[in-house]
């Protein structure tokens, strides 16, 4: 469905379940993102505790403000590694991202999780607050300043890093992985390979008609995603005049957004901003799908391994 470049359908089947419960659109965030109990989830999958905190220094509107982030390192290192930016969604970092750093890390990469809400002031902006085009664009520069963060690391490769980012930071993400001018994918780009886990397209199309791919993307998303759907990724995709051989794409069918939130069944947040509707407002089911989840690590690790060399 996405023309001459690959295209890789994973069939999975649903095997959550459903309860009988209201529960609130804050209170699901806050879940999704911050208390998933661990006994609900298989222990392959239970996020390691990050090595060590450390801050990204950013400098925006004439001052500099920290960025908080979690450092996650492998466990035994020879030289430098291999090292990925992980960029949160709109309910802020929380397991989903600590538990992708603590397998990265298993890999032999390097895994930095930023968070772009605190120093900010900000805990989530799920709500009908959704994150405007300008704040996307503001928030691009915490890609700029982790990858310069990154590369002065002495245990990093700045040769070999790559930035995923999940839902609103995939969307982020996706500023940097597309040139809006098709010549400026002959400018070499800050990073080697990028993942965009269900992004946020419609960030893209303030981009204009024709985009260029700059580097491998891989693109992750569930087939019934109608927070972030698959057609508005294809639409931005579509428009890409140069360096389409560089996208991959993975549709994990029977999945919604946010299948990555283990432990969790599919639910339906009417209050959520959703920028593929009308107006930009309301409502999307988000909510875990396992075999989804399970596809999606082994497409990781095998697009690293292809991307990075490791």
């Amino acid at each position: 469905m996405f023309g001459p470049f690959e295209v890789k359908l994973v069939t999975v089947s649903m095997d959550g379940y459903e309860q009988s419960c209201r529960m609130s659109v804050r209170w699901l965030l806050l879940v999704m993102f911050w208390a998933v109990p661990t006994w609900v989830v298989p222990s392959w999958v239970v996020p390691a505790s990050a090595q060590q905190n450390v801050r990204v220094p950013l400098e925006q509107d004439s001052r500099t403000i920290q960025l908080a982030a979690q450092l996650y390192k492998p466990a035994a290192t020879t030289g430098r590694v291999p090292a990925v930016a992980i960029f949160h969604g709109c309910g802020g970092p929380g397991q989903n991202t600590a538990r992708m750093a603590g397998l990265l890390a298993s890999w032999g990469y390097a895994a930095l999780v930023v968070d772009s809400f605190s120093a900010r002031g900000l805990k989530d902006v799920c709500g009908r607050n959704w994150p405007s085009q300008a704040d996307a664009e503001t928030r691009a520069h915490d890609i700029d300043a982790t990858l310069d963060w990154l590369g002065g690391q002495s245990f990093v490769d700045p040769a070999r890093l790559a930035v995923m980012g999940y839902s609103y930071g995939g969307g982020v993400a996706l500023l940097r992985a597309l040139a809006g001018q098709p010549d400026a994918a002959a400018t070499p780009p800050a990073f080697r390979a990028a993942i965009l886990v269900y992004p946020d397209c419609g960030l893209a199309e303030a981009m204009g008609p024709k985009l260029a791919v700059r580097q491998p993307t891989l693109f992750a998303m569930g087939a019934l995603d109608d927070w972030t759907p698959v057609s508005q990724c294809q639409a931005v995709v579509d428009r890409a005049v140069s360096g389409r051989d560089l996208v991959e794409t993975r549709i994990y069918e029977g999945a919604h957004h946010s299948f990555d939130a283990l432990g969790l069944p599919v639910r339906y947040l009417a209050g959520v901003g959703n920028r593929s509707k009308p107006g930009g407002c309301c409502g999307a089911h988000y909510g875990a799908h396992e075999p989804a989840w399970k596809q999606f690590v082994v497409d990781v690790k095998a697009f690293l391994a292809k991307t990075l060399g490791r």
